[in-house]
């Protein structure tokens, strides 16, 4: 092909040039993927740390409104407004829970656990804490909830087999100076004391969680909560963590229940999330630009040294739109190129990064840095890279095809 011919010899004309904008390239398309796969990786770990720990969307036995009274239903233009009526005592809890867990199951890309929590208070040699008790079924709340992976003694299964058993956190076993198989009292509001053993400790790493939050069987909470056949929350997780929002109107449109997703209960927290993903791209796209720029000076020097070239292409019978892609031609070469080396440096940065470890002032455990391998970065850092090399050489591209070898010619004469 003459024009990948022509192309080439002026990029291999400039050896040093063409080198350099290469470079550019490379370390662009580098560092683009360096930096993302980093920020990425820690927003993810962040999701992993301070929203998966948590579920994606809480169904709780309240209402987003108030109900109504029924006399305002009845009488809703009436005269006279009746105000200040005590609701009717009742049993909390969400209502006829089994028909709407199934409902909830039944969303594709939804793991839903049934929890009744209330308070209690933990008695051992004559101490007293109080804690939360939350009844769950172990085989379910493990899908929805990261506490299985923070066991360090026992497990969350041992519940199933024990009836009596019950799950601290790590930092209330060291107040009581608790291990595994030790027994204490459980009290809960009308309820006597019930002699609990210890079945499983876990530790999660925050010490307000690890020292207040306690799990039983969902049976045995139901009987010292006194709620029978109650829950007053269903946890949720989804595949999708960013679909929460939409999930969670759906839920509470069908069942009634308010249904809070984690962005609705963290607004700051997505904030945070748009305003560093902003930042991130800004910044390795800035990368690229400049690379460009190298790309965009070398081309117009090639214009500006090559005229008399351009002057006899057009002679011989190349049209304008020849010699534009020419030189965009180039532009692509340089930029496919050097995104295939790029992402191969890139490769080798993110695996450097990836061994990395850091120590937390304070922290008992190293970390390493978190990176994310996910293959669209690749994708987005090539078409990023071949889009500004392209836009680089468009302009000198049309400079070449404005050439008039009539008049360049005559000069020459």
């Amino acid at each position: 092909m003459l024009s990948l011919d022509v192309a080439l010899g002026h990029l291999t004309s400039r050896k040093r040039q063409t080198l350099v904008s290469l470079s550019g390239v490379v370390l662009g398309v580098a560092f683009f993927l360096a930096v993302s796969s980093l920020m990425r990786g820690s927003e993810k770990d962040f999701l992993k740390r301070l929203v998966d720990n948590s579920p994606h969307i809480t169904v709780s036995d309240e209402y987003r409104l108030p109900r109504v009274q029924p006399a305002a239903i009845r009488w809703s233009g009436g005269a006279i407004g009746i105000s200040n009526v005590k609701p009717q005592t009742e049993t909390r809890g969400i209502r006829g829970y089994r028909q709407k867990l199934e409902f909830v199951e039944s969303l594709p890309g939804v793991r839903v656990a049934p929890v009744l929590a209330g308070s209690a208070v933990l008695t051992f040699a004559g101490r007293q804490e109080g804690v939360t008790l939350s009844g769950i079924v172990p085989a379910t709340i493990k899908g929805v909830s990261t506490i299985d992976e923070k066991i360090i003694d026992g497990s969350i299964d041992a519940l199933a087999g024990d009836p009596n058993g019950i799950v601290i956190g790590k930092g209330l076993a060291d107040k009581f100076n608790l291990g595994v198989g030790r027994t204490l009292g459980v009290s809960a509001p009308n309820s006597t004391t019930r002699p609990m053993k210890v079945v499983g400790i876990f530790r999660t790493g925050m010490a307000n969680y690890d020292e207040t939050q306690t799990f039983v069987l969902l049976k045995r909470a139901q009987v010292m909560l006194d709620r029978p056949n109650r829950i007053n929350r269903l946890i949720i997780q989804l595949d999708d963590a960013y679909a929460a929002r939409d999930v969670a109107r759906h839920i509470e449109d069908t069942i009634g229940y308010k249904s809070v997703s984690w962005q609705e209960a963290s607004e700051d927290i997505v904030s945070v999330l748009l305003i560093r993903n902003i930042i991130m791209y800004s910044v390795v796209s800035a990368i690229l630009v400049v690379a460009s720029f190298g790309i965009y000076n070398t081309l117009s020097t090639i214009v500006m040294e090559k005229t008399r070239d351009i002057a006899i292409l057009k002679s011989m019978g190349f049209h304008a739109r020849d010699v534009r892609a020419i030189f965009v031609l180039e532009g692509l070469i340089v930029g496919t190129v050097g995104s295939l080396f790029g992402l191969a440096f890139g490769v080798i940065l993110m695996k450097a990064l990836s061994e990395v470890t850091l120590k937390v002032p304070g922290a008992t455990e190293a970390v390493n840095l978190p990176v994310w391998w996910g293959p669209e970065q690749y994708a987005l850092a090539a078409a990023f890279a071949l889009g500004s090399c392209l836009v680089a050489a468009y302009l000198p591209a049309r400079r070449a095809g404005r050439v008039h070898p009539v008049d360049i010619l005559r000069g020459m004469t």
